[in-house]
């Protein structure tokens, strides 16, 4: 009991802060603060102006602005919804009197159970953070009523409000700020301020390494090469244009499928998600099967792209692949998969060739691809005609989209997961973010060719051409209902980008035979699932008709990856072996090892 004693009193005392480092803090974090808010304000690179409030804080505000126009309309509806938040601070001022006199109250609003925010003891056992969490809680849940239940707003103006809403008040959370975060004010009082000092040096790297903007940091990016920690996989480059290199991969098996296989992976990010490491590479298992793979590694654009658009990405990009792979491997046909966005570019790329005639893809394999974006999920937030013309505005200066607008885009679909939570560890914490060779890729931007992005915004998310049957592509209309090759359709449970209900109604749009599958998980690890790993599983139920929710009802579910099941599909249309192909071996020469120069390229 003594040495217990002596414990308790020693922790006691080491909490309590050093006031001469606690001032000597104090300053040196004035001077940071300093610093970062002088590069911040400073001309952005270019000599364009100081920042100010910009085009997406000002459409955040006109649509929030538009909800609230909607209730004062009607003053007995805005009257009772004042009534219904008053209520419950009521009931919460009553519940924290209650504790604050010692006794205990039941909450009135509790945090859902995967809100790691609120994860610290004292958010519940000290009563008046407690109070701030449920202030917090309540006030948000009122909004998030007041969009939902807004009267005479059309579907895209409510869906923009609530996904505006979650940036606003994922901001405004309380754990966000020192004085309101028990947590951080403990941290900060045992590290005597120290911790903030170091982050505020953070957040002046993250700016300029923004060169300008905020780049908030979510790994070490230091921690990772490109060829040497992740994209690993030995082969070799063997053609190249403008717009890709591909990549012939080095085989581990003795014979190998006759019929080679094209990776088409999304432009919007670098390849190598399917590439991370040996023991998670789609790409080294599909070798590992006996596939002879090629992936496309697109370039990662600048100005002299400006004009490459969807029609450009094709015919250089995928039918410039399989002239390639005919020349490499003596064999005319293939098959193929395409991920995200690169699925939509392949399902382009069947229905163009079947309007045309061309037989040359056998099968495709489609990974979370809309080629119907009714429901396409919370991008389409960014996507009606006053926000399309301002992106094609901007990209009309340089000719492309940055890199950093497309991943800020994407960290805003989960900003408490992907933003808040690094702000609150890397400026407020002072702790620099662990290496994760995800979120390396994920950082690792990619540009946008104007042309491109602009026919990509206005014919699939704005007009919804390619399902309607009138996307038009190198003056040939485009239907999908004609694309009879087999297709291995692959949504996933928790998918923010390309949701499991759009995927399921895409399926119906193509005129032969669909497999959809649903594997667990999101947009990412439910694709990037290995076998080794048994995480997650799949779920398979016959064609993909009717709706969805009875779909999932009475479908199939396997545990573990889907990667067996897709490969017994794929190997079943075209079974014949022959002995492995080593890449550069045959009429295209190697250009050099893998994974190229172009992934290296930095946004």
């Amino acid at each position: 009991m003594a040495t217990r004693d002596r414990l308790d009193r020693a922790e006691a005392a080491t909490a309590l802060p050093d006031p001469e480092a606690l001032s000597r803090n104090a300053g040196l974090l004035a001077e940071e603060i300093g610093r970062a808010a002088a590069r911040y304000f400073q001309p952005a690179e270019g000599g364009a102006p100081p920042k100010g409030m910009n085009e997406e804080v000002a459409e955040i505000v006109r649509t929030l602005a538009g909800v609230a126009e909607k209730w004062f309309a009607d003053p007995q509806k805005a009257s009772e919804a004042q009534g219904r938040i008053a209520k419950e601070f009521v009931d919460l001022w009553g519940a924290t009197w209650l504790r604050l006199q010692g006794q205990s109250a039941p909450a009135i609003a509790e945090p859902e159970p995967k809100d790691a925010r609120f994860s610290h003891a004292e958010w519940s056992t000290n009563p008046v953070f407690d109070f701030l969490k449920q202030g917090y809680l309540i006030t948000t849940r009122w909004a998030e009523y007041l969009v939902d239940n807004a009267e005479g707003l059309d579907d895209h103006t409510r869906h923009k409000a609530q996904f505006y809403l979650r940036q606003v008040s994922g901001a405004l959370s309380p754990s966000n700020f020192l004085m309101t975060n028990p947590e951080l004010i403990r941290h900060t009082l045992s590290e005597n301020g120290a911790n903030l000092v170091r982050g505020m040096r953070m957040l002046q790297e993250d700016i300029e390494a923004g060169k300008g903007e905020l780049r908030v940091r979510q790994t070490d990016p230091t921690a990772f090469e490109v060829g040497r920690d992740v994209a690993v996989s030995p082969g070799e480059v063997v053609f190249r244009n403008d717009l890709i290199e591909l990549i012939q991969y080095a085989p581990t098996t003795e014979t190998v499928l006759k019929r080679p296989f094209l990776i088409v992976p999304p432009w919007i990010n670098k390849f190598y998600i399917l590439d991370l490491n040996p023991s998670k590479s789609l790409i080294g298992w599909m070798v590992s099967q006996g596939l002879t793979v090629f992936c496309i590694s697109w370039v990662n654009p600048d100005m002299r792209h400006a004009d490459k658009d969807f029609e450009s990405y094709m015919r250089e990009g995928v039918e410039a692949a399989i002239d390639a792979i005919g020349a490499a491997t003596g064999e005319r046909e293939v098959s193929a998969a395409g991920y995200c966005v690169g699925g939509t570019l392949l399902a382009v790329t069947l229905a163009y060739q079947a309007a045309t005639g061309n037989t040359r893809i056998r099968s495709a394999t489609l990974l979370t691809t809309q080629v119907d974006f009714t429901h396409a999920g919370d991008l389409k937030v960014f996507a009606d005609e006053e926000q399309i013309k301002g992106i094609e505005a901007r990209m009309s200066e340089k000719g492309y989209l940055d890199g950093s607008r497309m991943a800020g885009a994407f960290n805003m679909l989960r900003p408490n997961d992907l933003i808040w939570s690094y702000v609150v560890n890397n400026y407020l914490k002072g702790k620099a973010p662990s290496a994760f060779d995800l979120l390396y890729w994920n950082a690792d931007a990619t540009r946008m060719p104007a042309a491109n992005h602009s026919f990509y915004l206005r014919n699939c998310y704005l007009d919804n051409t390619l399902a309607q049957g009138r996307m038009v592509l190198g003056n040939v209309r485009l239907d999908l209902k004609k694309v009879k090759v087999p297709i291995f359709n692959l949504a996933t449970r928790e998918d923010h980008i390309a949701p499991a209900l759009s995927v399921f109604e895409g399926s119906s749009k193509f005129g032969g035979k669909v497999d959809y599958v649903l594997a667990g998980s999101g947009h990412i690890a439910g694709v990037v699932n290995p076998p080794a790993k048994a995480k997650y599983g799949f779920w398979t139920g016959g064609p993909a008709k009717g709706r969805f929710a009875d779909w999932i009802a009475v479908a199939t579910e396997t545990k573990g990856s889907w990667w067996p099941y897709w490969f017994q599909w794929l190997e079943a249309q075209a079974p014949e072996r022959v002995p492995a192909r080593i890449p550069g071996e045959g009429a295209l020469t190697s250009l050099g090892p893998a994974p190229g120069t172009y992934v290296r390229m930095k946004a």
